[in-house]
C-alpha cells in the first residue's frame, strides 16, 4: 500500500467574544479546542453557535416547506384512511432503508391497522435491485394494495410507477436520491432534492423523509394517532447517522433528539423498553446508544449485515418495532450472526483483493479494478471503501457469479438501464468506492456505453456490466481519470484537526470536544495530532465474535506518553499488531473516545510515523547511533541480483540479502543486529554490512489447500516409508517452522504418528474413526495459523521502509547505550 500522507488543517484563531460563547457550553475547560474547530466549520456567530450545540434553540422545519407535493401526499393518504383501503410501504434494505420503513411502520400505523390495511415490502438485495420492480408491484397488487409509499427509494422508478397506475395502484414517493429529469406520473414525490442546497431540510436521508411525511399526517389528523410523534425519532437517528448524510439542518437536530430518546430507552429495564429489539442490539455490541459512534460502528452495521447475508432484512422492521422482548432478543441475535458472517465473508475478500494488488502497479494506476467469481456482492462496497482508504484510489470490486437479477449492491442515485441482458451469467456486477475528492459517480457514467446498469453518488456507486467490457472499461476509466488529474498524485491522505499534547486527553478534552457531536459528513470527528509521543506495554490480542461464530481481528492496545506530563493514556488500534507501533519518539493522528465498556477515556489511533524531531537519534549525544538510512537497501518485490545490489550502492560492499518474507519482527530483528555489529566493526565506511531487503510479495494458497497437501505429503511418506527432514517439508508446503508444529498436531489428532530420528521425521498413519473435515479442532488451529502468518507476511511486503528504519534505529540506540 501508499504510504499516507499528513495534512494538517490550517487553524484560525477565532475572536475572544467567540472562544468566551463556546466556553460557556465547556464549563470544565477552556473552550479554546472546540472554539477553533466550530470557527473553522463555519459557525461564527452566537445565534448559528446557540442553534447548533442546543437544539431547543433550533427552529426545524415544517413539514408542509414540502410544499404542493407533501399536501398531494396528506389528501392521498387522507383518502386512503376514509375508503379504508389497503396500502403498502415499500423500503430498501440498507439501515437508511429499513428504519425508514420501520418509521413508516409505527407512524402509518397510528391511522391505518397494521397487517390488514397496512403491510410492507422490502426487496431482496441478492435477488432483486434497489427500487421498485414489477415483480414486488404485481406480489402488492394481488393482495388488493390500492396505494404504494416508497421510503429511500423510486424517484427514478418512471416505468415501474407507470406499471403501478395500470394496475390501479398510486404511488407516493418519499427519496432522497436523484431525481428524474421530469416528474414521475405519481400522487406525490417528497425528496428534498428540489430544495437549494442552503436549505435546512436538503440532506435529509431517506428515514428523515419519511418522518416528516408522517409528522404531516399527525398534523393534519391531530386527534387519532396513540403514540407521540417523538416516539419514532430514536430510529430517525439510526437512519441518519447510518447512511451517513450531512449531518447539518434539520438533520443534525432530528439526529440530536433521536440519540437522547435512544439512550433513554436504553437506560430502561428490558422488559420495560419501547424498543427491546434496539436495546438488545447495543447490548450485543456493548454500547449504550448515547454516541453518535454506538450507531455508525454498532447498530448501522449489524442492520446493513441482514441483507448482505442473508438478502431478505424484512424481518429487521419486526426487530426494530416489535414490543415483543423474547421475539426481539431471537431477532436481534439472527442479526448478530448475520454481522459475524459479514465480518468474516468481508475478511475473506479483503485478504483476497490484497492478494490480487500484489499483481498491480500502483504507480500507474489511477483506478482500481479487480475481479473474482467468487466474491459475494453483499460486501464489495465494504471492502472497496477500505481499500480506497488504504491506497487513496477508486476502488470498484466486481463480482462474476450469477445472482439473479440484482445488478448492483449499491443503487443511491440515478440509474441507467441498457437492453435487457439474456443471460444474466454473463454479467458481472458490484461496487465502487471513491477518495481524495474524485467524482466517483461521473466517472462511471462516462463509461455507460459499457456499462449495463448503474447508479450512485461522488463518492459511492454500484453498476453491472458484461464480463467481456471489464478490460475495456478498466483502461477507459483509467484513462479518464488520468486526463483529469494531470500531474496530480493520488495517494491515501489522513488530515488531523489540532494538534494535542498527552496531558491535555482525558475527560475535560472530551467533554469539550461532545460538543460538536452528533459528527458525520461535513462536521467529522476531530483528529488529533500528538507529536514527539512513545507508546509502552503494547500487547495484541485476536478477537473473536459471537456465540462460536469465530472472527479473528486483531486489536492492539497500549499506553501512549510524551514529554508534557508524567501520567500515561490508553489507547487502542484496530486491525493491527502491536510490532507496527514504531519503537521510539513518533507522531500520532487519533481520535479521542469514551469506552462506555471499560469506562475510561482513550484514544482510538488513527495513523502513526516516526517522528522527524526523533530524539533517539540526538538524546545528550551520547554514543550517537549508526545512520543505517545508507545501510539498508529496499529491493522488495524487485528482481535481485547481486550485482545490480552493488551497482546500486555505488561501493565494493557486500551485502547481507535477507530474500524470505519475515513473519515476525523478532525474525527481521535478527537480520538487522547481525548487520550492525558487522558495521560497527567496521574500520571504515567502506567495509559497513549492508542489509538489503529483497523478498517478494508472498503468493499464497489458500489454508485448506495447504492443509489438503500437508495430509497428502503425510499419507505418501506413511504408505512409501520414506524419511523427510523439516526443511523439505516447509519448502514443499510453504509455511514457517513453528506452524508446521501445529499442523503435525493435527495430523496426529487424523492417526498418525511421527518419530524423529536424527534429523529426518518418520510419518506412519492409523487411520481414526475421526473425519478427516476442516471442523475439527486442530485442523482449525492449524488453519488459524496459517492465516495469521499469511496476514503477517503480507504486512511485511508492504510495510514501510520508514516503519523498519524505527524499528532499527530503535534497536540500534539500545544496542549503543547498553
Amino acid at each position: 500500500m501508499s504510504e499516507q500522507q499528513w495534512t494538517i488543517a490550517a487553524t484560525e484563531q477565532p475572536p475572544e467574544w467567540f472562544i468566551q460563547a463556546v466556553k460557556q457550553h465547556t464549563p470544565l475547560s477552556s473552550g479554546i479546542y472546540a472554539a477553533q474547530l466550530l470557527w473553522k466549520r463555519g459557525i461564527k456567530d452566537n445565534q448559528q453557535l446557540t442553534a447548533f450545540i442546543n437544539y431547543k434553540a433550533y427552529q426545524p422545519a415544517s413539514p408542509f416547506e414540502f410544499g404542493q407535493e407533501m399536501h398531494l401526499a396528506i389528501a392521498r393518504l387522507q383518502q386512503a384512511y376514509n375508503a379504508k383501503e389497503k396500502i403498502a410501504i415499500w423500503g430498501d434494505f440498507d439501515a437508511d432503508g429499513i428504519t425508514a420503513t420501520s418509521v413508516l411502520w409505527d407512524g402509518l400505523g397510528q391511522f391505518f391497522k397494521q397487517n390488514t390495511q397496512l403491510i410492507y415490502y422490502i426487496p431482496n438485495r441478492l435477488k432483486e435491485s434497489h427500487g421498485l420492480n414489477n415483480q414486488g408491484i404485481d406480489n402488492l397488487a394481488n393482495q388488493g394494495c390500492k396505494l404504494i409509499v416508497t421510503c429511500d427509494t423510486g424517484s427514478t422508478n418512471i416505468e415501474e410507477i407507470i406499471y403501478a397506475k395500470q394496475l390501479g395502484i398510486d404511488v407516493i414517493v418519499t427519496d432522497h436520491h436523484t431525481l428524474p429529469t421530469e416528474r414521475p406520473p405519481v400522487a406525490a414525490i417528497i425528496n428534498p432534492r428540489y430544495f437549494s442546497r442552503e436549505h435546512q431540510l436538503f440532506n435529509l436521508s431517506g428515514v428523515a423523509v419519511a418522518y416528516k411525511l408522517v409528522e404531516a399526517l399527525y398534523q393534519t389528523l391531530p386527534n387519532i394517532a396513540k403514540y407521540p410523534l417523538e416516539d419514532l425519532l430514536d430510529l430517525v437517528a439510526v437512519g441518519l447517522i447510518a447512511d451517513l448524510v450531512q449531518l447539518s439542518g434539520d438533520c443534525r437536530y432530528l439526529a440530536q433528539l433521536g440519540i437522547q430518546r435512544l439512550q433513554a430507552d436504553f437506560q430502561q429495564p428490558p422488559a420495560a423498553r419501547r424498543r427491546p429489539g434496539v436495546g438488545r442490539l447495543l447490548e450485543l455490541c456493548q454500547k449504550s446508544g448515547d454516541r453518535p459512534t454506538d450507531i455508525s460502528f454498532g447498530l448501522g452495521p449489524r442492520i446493513n449485515a441482514v441483507s448482505r447475508i442473508q438478502g431478505d432484512a424484512s424481518f429487521c422492521v419486526e426487530l426494530l418495532t416489535s414490543r415483543d422482548v423474547k421475539r426481539c432478543h431471537e431477532l436481534a441475535e439472527v442479526t448478530e450472526l448475520a454481522n459475524t458472517r459479514r465480518k468474516s465473508l468481508q475478511k475473506d475478500v479483503q485478504a483476497q483483493v490484497a492478494q490480487k494488488l500484489t499483481q498491480l502497479d500502483l504507480s500507474t494506476t489511477s483506478v482500481i479494478v479487480l475481479e473474482d467469481a467468487q466474491w459475494p456482492a453483499g460486501v464489495l462496497g465494504l471492502v472497496a471503501g477500505q481499500i480506497a482508504q488504504e491506497t487513496g484510489r477508486p476502488t470498484i470490486l466486481l463480482s462474476t457469479e450469477g445472482l439473479g437479477t440484482g445488478d448492483w449492491e449499491l443503487g443511491t442515485g440515478e440509474e441507467f438501464s441498457q437492453s435487457p441482458i439474456p443471460n444474466p451469467q454473463s454479467l458481472a456486477r458490484g461496487s465502487a468506492r471513491s477518495v481524495n475528492s474524485v467524482d466517483l459517480y461521473q466517472l462511471v457514467k462516462d463509461q455507460a456505453h459499457l456499462l449495463h446498469r448503474f447508479g450512485g453518488h461522488p463518492f459511492a456507486a454500484g453498476l453491472s456490466l458484461l464480463v467481456e467490457n471489464i478490460p475495456l472499461f478498466t483502461a477507459a476509466i483509467n484513462q479518464q481519470l488520468r486526463q483529469s488529474l494531470g500531474s496530480t498524485t493520488l495517494t491515501p491522505t489522513v488530515q488531523a484537526d489540532l494538534t494535542v499534547t498527552v496531558a491535555d486527553l482525558g475527560k475535560e478534552l472530551f467533554l469539550e470536544l461532545k460538543v460538536l457531536e452528533p459528527c458525520g459528513m461535513g462536521n467529522p470527528v476531530p483528529k488529533l495530532l500528538i507529536q514527539n509521543c512513545w507508546f509502552e506495554n503494547a500487547w495484541h490480542r485476536n478477537q473473536q465474535d459471537w456465540q462460536g461464530k469465530k472472527v479473528q481481528y486483531i486489536k492492539t492496545e497500549f499506553d501512549i506518553r510524551d514529554d508534557s506530563g508524567r501520567s500515561a493514556f490508553p489507547g487502542l488500534w484496530w486491525g493491527h499488531y502491536k510490532d507496527e507501533l514504531p519503537i521510539g519518539r513518533c507522531d500520532c493522528i487519533a481520535e479521542l473516545d469514551y469506552n462506555t465498556f471499560k469506562k475510561r477515556y482513550e484514544i482510538r489511533l488513527i495513523a502513526v510515523r516516526p517522528s522527524v524531531d526523533s530524539a533517539l537519534n540526538t538524546r545528550n549525544g551520547l554514543n550517537a547511533p549508526l545512520s543505517l538510512t545508507p545501510l539498508i537497501l529496499d529491493l522488495r518485490n524487485q528482481k535481485y541480483s547481486e550485482q545490480a545490489t552493488q551497482d546500486g550502492l555505488n561501493a565494493p560492499l557486500t551485502a547481507l540479502t535477507l530474500k524470505d518474507c519475515p513473519t515476525s519482527w523478532d525474525n527481521l530483528r535478527l537480520w538487522l543486529r547481525r548487520c550492525l555489529m558487522t558495521s560497527r566493526s567496521a574500520s571504515k565506511l567502506d567495509d559497513r554490512q549492508q542489509l538489503a531487503i529483497a523478498w517478494s510479495k508472498p503468493n499464497h494458497q489458500p489454508p485448506n489447500q495447504i492443509w489438503l497437501t500437508l495430509v497428502g505429503i503425510a499419507k505418501y511418506l506413511s504408505r512409501t516409508n520414506q524419511p523427510v527432514t523439516r526443511a523439505q517439508l516447509l519448502e514443499k508446503i510453504g509455511i514457517s517452522d513453528q506452524t508446521l508444529l501445529v499442523g503435525i498436531k493435527a495430523l496426529k489428532s487424523l492417526g498418525f504418528t511421527v518419530k524423529r530420528q536424527d534429523n529426518d521425521l518418520q510419518f506412519a498413519w492409523h487411520p481414526s474413526d475421526r473425519a478427516e473435515n476442516l471442523a475439527d479442532e486442530a485442523v482449525t488451529k492449524f488453519l488459524a495459523a496459517v492465516r495469521e502468518e499469511q496476514f503477517q507476511q503480507q504486512y511485511f511486503a508492504d510495510v514501510p521502509l520508514s516503519t523498519i528504519m524505527a524499528i532499527a534505529n530503535s534497536d540500534n540506540y539500545m544496542g549503543a547505550n547498553l
